[in-house]
């Protein structure tokens, strides 16, 4: 018999994971992954930025619940694109907003009520929120946030104090309108942006400050964003209230079974196993393959998504694919 390859041979390994026929509900799934349990098959998900913040909150609760009913993913990640209230003078003396976002907080309401008619097949939604340091770069420029962060530091961070404040009350309301809990973006945290020590500074305090305003929420995600963010900075450090870690393994080149080793959280999964950049032309047994290693790397705390959004233009046959190779299309 011809010798294995470590590739094959994890590959091997895992294939009782990916199994036809699943019985168990979507929030079931989810529920194994953080709890460390067998589940039938993987949980996954998948998303991408639809762009409809322009034609308000219903078109935008519309296509969410469209989006998880065509491609039957096991959580709803609601995107959230719609822009944070500018202030009168200039862009960075901001006041608390109770409520920054008032659009999405109408298509969680809807999102939320759609999901409901699942019934015992309904899934856990989780609301994304992009972290103050975006907002500040989305309000004036990656370059401007930079600029004040040099000559008038202070003012940068009761800026951000500001922001960190305001989306607390949003990821607040999101809860009580249902949501698991957020999915905080970073994308600061990384070389040619923030040192380790100026993200410290700068950025973690308010970040932390926001999951820890819903540490009660059972589902919180912390996505790292960019292929040099500071993967190993995050897997060792403590005091994130987190319950679901996502980044990209391809982008970075750091391992799920190093990220698994690491992560100093007991309970809660890895997000994440597919490569977002080259999803459109990734076969359904490329993913397949895909899913196998990610599981042999990270076991059975891994709720299986690309390590961010794919391409906007994904057509409906490649955006179906996902769900093929995990099995849950099995009729």
């Amino acid at each position: 018999m011809p010798s294995l390859t470590r590739r094959s041979f994890l590959i091997a390994a895992a294939a009782p994971a990916l199994l036809r026929g699943a019985s168990m509900t979507p929030k079931q799934r989810v529920d194994a992954a953080l709890q460390d349990v067998q589940a039938d098959r993987p949980p996954f998900t998948l998303w991408h930025h639809f762009g409809l913040e322009k034609q308000g909150a219903e078109a935008h609760a519309q296509a969410t619940l469209a989006f998880h009913r065509d491609y039957r993913t096991d959580l709803v990640k609601v995107m959230s694109d719609f822009p944070y209230p500018r202030p009168a003078g200039p862009w960075h003396e901001l006041k608390p907003v109770d409520n920054p976002f008032p659009e999405q907080l109408k298509a969680l309401e809807m999102i939320r009520d759609g999901l409901k008619q699942d019934g015992k097949n309904a899934a856990y939604f989780v609301e994304t929120l992009f972290n103050p340091w975006n907002v500040a770069e989305k309000l004036s420029s990656p370059a401007e946030v930079q600029r004040l962060r040099k000559e008038q530091p202070q003012k940068l961070l009761d800026c951000l104090q500001a922001i960190a404040k305001s989306e607390i009350s949003h990821a607040k309301s999101a809860l009580k309108r249902g949501a698991a809990g957020i999915f905080l973006a970073v994308a600061n945290a990384q070389e040619g942006i923030l040192t380790r020590e100026e993200y410290a500074k700068f950025s973690e305090p308010f970040d932390k400050m926001i999951l820890r305003a819903v540490a009660e929420a059972p589902l919180n995600i912390l996505h790292l964003h960019g292929e040099k963010v500071y993967v190993d900075y995050f897997a060792k450090s403590t005091g994130w209230k987190i319950s679901g870690l996502n980044y990209s393994m391809h982008e970075t080149g750091y391992p799920l079974r190093l990220a698994r080793h690491n992560w100093h959280v007991i309970h809660g999964a890895l997000v994440g196993g597919i490569d977002h950049r080259n999803y459109r032309t990734r076969t359904v047994e490329d993913l397949r393959d895909d899913i196998r290693m990610a599981i042999a790397d990270a076991g059975r705390r891994l709720i299986v998504t690309p390590g961010c959004s794919v391409p906007n233009d994904s057509t409906p046959e490649e955006l179906r694919r996902l769900g093929q190779a995990v099995g849950a299309f099995a009729d």
